[in-house]
């Protein structure tokens, strides 16, 4: 069948010259002269027995032949492009190789692993648990997601996410013993992320940063200190991110009305050679995507409250006291 078919250039001199409307254009499309354009046209019209164009026009002008011909000569070449450019698309399977905060990778990233994976079934993905910045640099990580302030050098990072800090605490802690004010703090266990400095800045900004504080126990993380408060054993800084899904299922209550942003922030972060790797920069707008949407789509968690409590604006600290409510149920 294949020895029936006219010959390849000459089927490109036409359908460009068609396209165009002109051997002048075709010409210059196909970077070859006028004259080999003609040629081709008239070698092919040869080879069919069929003239193809009419001639005379200042615009060239399909013959009924030549009509019939265009359309299945330019679905072919169609056709070729598009599997030529997948041919030579970059690939985005095999495995993908992650660092992540502790706290983001267990309470965000893995509960959504399955929403990754149905969209690109061909990706495998190495979750590392880690927030040390220099891991950017590892030829063992392809992505690193980390928690600080940004601006590493020598590699491509951009702004994931800000978020807000708040005290978290279990349902069953708060109805065995009641938060009736920010000052009851002190009958309660606070659960450490950091080496405290995230508390004081929420205690700063509630005009309790100097009251009398009851037992404390320290974590290497904020993913240790929010299970430690889900769990009822004290009460733990949750944030936005993080802890946004053990709030919307009601494992963990906000019981003021006060919240903080935190000093540093979310990065994402790569290597400037692996940024431009499909499978990495699927990855990296899966995350920013997915973030997007489920903001769009959020509501804030409501607050169990009695009384009407002020909300600093972002950045600022001015002392509050909000007191909890006895209703139980969260909205989400």
């Amino acid at each position: 069948m294949s020895s029936r078919l006219p010959p390849l250039n000459p089927l490109r001199a036409f359908e460009a010259a068609a396209r165009r409307g002109s051997i002048s254009a075709a010409a210059r499309e196909l970077n070859v002269t006028h004259g080999a354009v003609s040629h081709q046209i008239k070698t092919l019209e040869e080879t069919l027995k069929a003239a193809l164009f009419e001639r005379g026009g200042k615009r060239l002008k399909l013959t009924p032949q030549g009509a019939l011909l265009l359309p299945a000569v330019s679905s072919a070449f169609d056709g070729i492009a598009a599997a030529t450019a997948l041919m030579n698309r970059p690939s985005t399977s095999g495995t993908l190789r992650v660092a992540c905060v502790p706290a983001l990778l267990s309470l965000w990233l893995i509960p959504r692993m399955n929403a990754f994976s149905e969209q690109y079934p061909e990706i495998s993905l190495k979750l590392s648990s880690s927030n040390d910045s220099n891991l950017i640099h590892s030829p063992d990580v392809d992505v690193a997601i980390l928690y600080g302030p940004g601006g590493w050098r020598d590699c491509w990072t951009r702004l994931w996410s800000t978020f807000e800090l708040f005290p978290v605490v279990s349902p069953s802690l708060l109805n065995s013993r009641p938060l009736r004010s920010v000052r009851d703090l002190r009958d309660h266990v606070l659960l450490h992320g950091d080496d405290g400095r995230e508390w004081n800045t929420w205690l700063a900004a509630a005009d309790q940063l100097d009251a009398p504080r009851g037992r404390q126990h320290f974590m290497s993380d904020a993913r240790l200190s929010t299970e430690a408060a889900r769990h009822g054993q004290g009460i733990a800084l949750g944030d936005s991110i993080t802890a946004s899904s053990l709030i919307a299922a009601g494992e963990l209550i906000i019981p003021f009305d006060l919240s903080v942003p935190a000093s540093d922030a979310f990065y994402v972060a790569a290597r400037n050679e692996m940024r431009a790797a499909p499978i990495v920069r699927v990855f990296i707008d899966w995350m920013f995507a997915t973030l997007e949407n489920e903001r769009s789509s959020q509501i804030r968690p409501a607050v169990r409250q009695t009384t009407r409590s002020r909300t600093p604006r972002a950045g600022k600290t001015a002392p509050i006291t909000a007191e909890p409510a006895s209703d139980p149920a969260l909205s989400a």
